[in-house]
């Protein structure tokens, strides 16, 4: 029987040219003799093949479009690490990490690998996650859709010619057969959708979701376990960008909060916009590309964003005119979750390698969408613990499967679907870390100010959001006078330049306020039993 063919890579945008062998993986999966292997296919190979997928074709502008069908967005319920000796004494176990046995596990993997092996054409990406290489892992990953070969080979970082070379087996790898239904007989199945973890193995199984982002939150997710259990780094759910004097300024938030947006700002190098590290050395960005929402997008108000959709990048989702391929930023009939993958150095400001010192500023993003918390308030440190615990937000719609208008809830760090720790151990990872580098902390919201989404208020205007960050960067709310902000007890800047006092200090509904407080004190239950007197003091009266 012939061995199954294998694609050599030409030279394009950063794709080495390199012929590859992958005798092992094909032993591994025992593959049929005709099955063709794109390993490490550079942009157009994967637009060739994709255009051949049902509902893909190429924007105006010359990005790939793609559909991930029934699922729009991440499968949280379905998340799933499997129960194993090596890791379950340090795993958070609950709604966030549901456990799944070694037997599961094996019923799904092989599934997966099933079939995978009836597929015609597969497709493999190597790569790195973590730009400081002191820390970086090698991942592999495996999949039958040239869109999905795509978006990792944005997302994650593209090895040189050599690093190639020397890639040797991978330190973890993903098997996404998300086009197949996982068994719903099998125990601890609760649909047709399985994302599940297996930290002994170093592994990943996706099943019955072709949403993309599940490889991109998967290896995030492996992230948050390593960095903290090998090498004693944080992992943070954040953005950064670095000045021209060399600050960094680190943001916080949840899919929706502004931390792509924000962080891509034309006066400022951006480092990443979703997901870093933070070392003795400082912060080092996970990933080699950004992922962005689309809704609403436009070349006014977030030109670097819109400008990086273009060929190689691959948009999500989307509704487009069927004859010209423009792209319709606004329409959100088929999700809300509209989204944009591109590789980082699309972004003109990037700054190469994505590494930087320690933070000089911290930001929490909320997205009030009650209208309550003040566009931006300085935070105490024992203000900045008791908030990063609460990771209070409103999700924003289309972000998860069943999420259709802004939800309040509390996302612990800032991260909670992702975390595999206690929260309290990434919570005293960063006290740690901000007192010793001295890092000032602001709490910024981009939702609603004064009247919330559900009475017509609308969203505080961008423009005043980055009038905001730049009296941040400038140092001008280090020693700006505030006033409290009672409740909360939030010191708020009296006066900021760019920005109307009636955005700054709205009249807010003393119900809601409390409403919004009652909600903080019951969520910080769970924690309080490991936080200290002071921490506790810092939330709201209640």
């Amino acid at each position: 029987m012939a061995p199954p063919a294998v694609e050599s890579t030409i030279n394009f945008e950063g794709h080495p040219s390199i012929k590859t062998t992958v005798d092992p993986l094909v032993k591994k999966l025992n593959l049929k003799g005709d099955t063709v292997i794109r390993h490490n296919a550079p942009p157009p190979t994967l637009y060739e093949d994709g255009l051949l997928e049902k509902g893909t074709t190429i924007s105006s502008t010359g990005a790939l479009m793609a559909y991930s069908g029934e699922k729009t967005g991440r499968s949280p319920k379905d998340k799933r690490i499997v129960d194993e000796e090596t890791s379950s004494q340090h795993i958070w176990w609950g709604p966030v990490n549901k456990q799944v046995d070694e037997l599961t596990w094996k019923i799904s993997r092989s599934r997966a690998l099933d079939y995978l092996r009836t597929r015609e054409k597969l497709f493999v990406v190597d790569a790195f996650a973590g730009w400081d290489p002191k820390y970086r892992i090698k991942v592999r990953i495996i999949c039958a859709r040239a869109y999905h070969a795509l978006f990792m080979t944005n997302m994650l970082i593209r090895p040189t010619k050599e690093e190639l070379e020397n890639f040797g087996e991978p330190d973890f790898t993903i098997y996404n057969a998300g086009q197949f239904p996982a068994n719903v007989h099998t125990k601890g199945m609760t649909s047709s959708t399985s994302v599940e973890i297996n930290f002994k193995d170093m592994e990943m199984v996706i099943l019955g979701t072709e949403y993309a982002g599940e490889m991109k939150k998967g290896i995030f997710t492996v992230m948050f376990y390593l960095m903290p259990i090998k090498n004693k780094v944080l992992t943070l759910h954040s953005s950064a960008n670095e000045g021209e004097s060399g600050d960094v300024t680190l943001f916080f938030g949840l899919s929706g909060t502004g931390k792509t947006t924000l962080s891509a700002d034309p006066n400022r190098k951006l480092i990443g916009d979703d997901e870093h590290c933070w070392s003795d050395h400082g912060v080092f960005n996970i990933e080699g590309g950004c992922y962005a929402k689309c809704l609403d997008l436009s070349a006014e108000k977030e030109p670097e964003i819109f400008n990086s959709i273009r060929f190689g990048s691959v948009l999500e989702n989307v509704v487009y005119d069927p004859a010209t391929k423009v792209v319709d930023y606004e329409d959100s009939s088929i999700t809300e979750n509209t989204r944009c993958s591109y590789p980082i150095e699309y972004i003109p400001s990037l700054k190469i390698p994505c590494v930087g010192g320690h933070p000089k500023n911290i930001v929490l993003l909320t997205c009030d969408a009650s209208g309550v918390l003040p566009p931006v308030s300085k935070l105490t440190p024992a203000q900045v613990m008791y908030h990063f615990i609460s990771g209070y937000t409103s999700k924003m719609a289309g972000t998860e499967m069943g999420i259709t208008e802004p939800t309040p809830a509390f996302s612990a760090c800032f991260g909670q679907p992702f975390l595999v720790l206690h929260p309290m151990k990434y919570a005293q990872q960063l006290a740690e870390k901000i007192e010793q580098h001295k890092a000032n902390a602001y709490l910024l919201n981009t939702g609603w100010s004064g009247v919330g989404a559900a009475k017509g208020g609308k969203r505080c205007p961008l423009k005043y959001t980055r009038a905001i960050l730049d009296a941040i960067h400038s140092g001008e709310l280090d020693s700006a006078d505030t006033q409290v902000f009672s409740t909360f007890n939030l010191h708020v800047p009296k006066e900021i330049k760019g920005v109307p006092l009636e955005v700054l200090h709205p009249e807010v509904d003393k119900k809601e306020v409390a409403a919004l407080a009652a909600k903080f004190a019951e969520n910080f239950v769970k924690y309080a039993d490991q936080a200290t007197a002071e921490v506790k003091a810092a939330g709201p009266d209640v």
